[in-house]
C-alpha cells in the first residue's frame, strides 16, 4: 500500500506532542509528591520529567519539520 510519507509524519509529530504533555504532567505530579514512583518518587525526577516534556513538546517538533521540510 502507498502511503503518503506527510501523513506518517505528522501522526509522529502529534504523538511525540502527546507523549511530552504526559511527561510535563505526570512531573508536576511527582514533583508536588500528589503521585510517586513506586513509593519513592524524588522531587528532582519530577523537575526532570517536566523540562523533558517541554523539550519534546516544544523543541522536537519543530526540529523534525525543518528536517523533513520538501527542499525549494
Amino acid at each position: 500500500m502507498n502511503e503518503d510519507p506527510a501523513r506518517a509524519r505528522f501522526f509522529t509529530i502529534q504523538a511525540i506532542r502527546i507523549a511530552g504533555v504526559a511527561c510535563v504532567v505526570l512531573g508536576m505530579l511527582i514533583a508536588t509528591r500528589r503521585a510517586s514512583l513506586f513509593g519513592w518518587g524524588p522531587v528532582w525526577f519530577g523537575y526532570l520529567l517536566i523540562a523533558n516534556g517541554l523539550v519534546d513538546v516544544f523543541v522536537i517538533p519543530t526540529r523534525l519539520v525543518r528536517k523533513w521540510r520538501t527542499p525549494k
